[in-house]
């Protein structure tokens, strides 16, 4: 799970958008200020900002094609952590391209290096709120498969409404994803996982690949620490899939 969980801006009575993450960045390491020092002009998406510091401005567009310098299938991750799940499916998959969205910078940093170390070339990175990165940084109908691995659960009650998948995403979402593009969730929180299904159940866009049952674990997600921690600590790990109208 992301450390800085992304989501819908909600409006606010002042008019500035809240958001379903806060920056808990902390200090760098000497190794990861250098990682971001010396790899972010690689691998970072240099976006341009509206008012806030993870915004991405509504004219802002960016061509996956261009970005990646070869027209393949786009995968994009959103909260990607540490980038276990995201340089894994990478390495494992060199003919598709990958980006990550996430906004925990040491994360960012650990990602950066992950990369590195393993010599790829077909992952990039995006420090931004997801949503805008779907309704403005992406051409519309570019993403091929969009991963929402372990989100932030908001578990109190108080706090839910920060929720990524709620109502009104499935339209965000399926707006970016391709005709008969897929969108793969997974979450350890039980009522969480409950509330995915009743709202992408309920979007137009969506149809369930598994209506009314969870979806097989997704083979092509690495078992990473923090699942691991999830499945000792006794907590079920949910799965589901949902595609795009052709």
């Amino acid at each position: 799970m992301s450390d800085a969980e992304t989501a819908q801006p909600e409006q606010h009575p002042s008019h500035r958008p809240i958001f379903s993450f806060s920056r808990r960045s902390g200090r760098l390491t000497e190794g990861q200020l250098n990682s971001w020092n010396t790899l972010g002009p690689k691998y970072l998406v240099d976006v341009e900002r509206a008012e806030l510091d993870f915004s991405v401005s509504p004219s802002f567009r960016v061509d996956p094609a261009e970005l990646f310098g070869r027209d393949a299938p786009l995968v994009v991750e959103v909260g990607s952590g540490t980038g276990e799940a995201v340089v894994a499916a990478a390495a494992e998959h060199p003919e598709w391209n990958f980006l990550a969205v996430e906004v925990f910078v040491a994360g960012l940093a650990r990602t950066l290096r992950r990369i590195e170390d393993a010599g790829l070339s077909n992952v990039r990175l995006v420090e931004a709120n997801a949503v805008e990165v779907l309704e403005h940084m992406l051409p519309a109908g570019s993403i091929e498969e969009l991963w929402i691995f372990f989100p932030d659960p908001w578990h109190k009650a108080k706090h839910t409404k920060r929720r990524l998948v709620r109502e009104g995403f499935g339209a965000v979402a399926a707006n970016a994803l391709r005709p008969g593009g897929r969108m793969r969730l997974a979450t350890d929180w039980e009522d969480y996982a409950f509330q995915m299904r009743e709202v992408l159940d309920a979007a137009p866009e969506f149809t369930s690949e598994h209506p009314g049952e969870w979806a097989p674990r997704f083979d092509g997600r690495t078992l990473t620490v923090f699942e691991r921690k999830a499945a000792k600590a006794g907590r079920r790990i949910h799965d589901l899939s949902y595609v795009t109208s052709e």
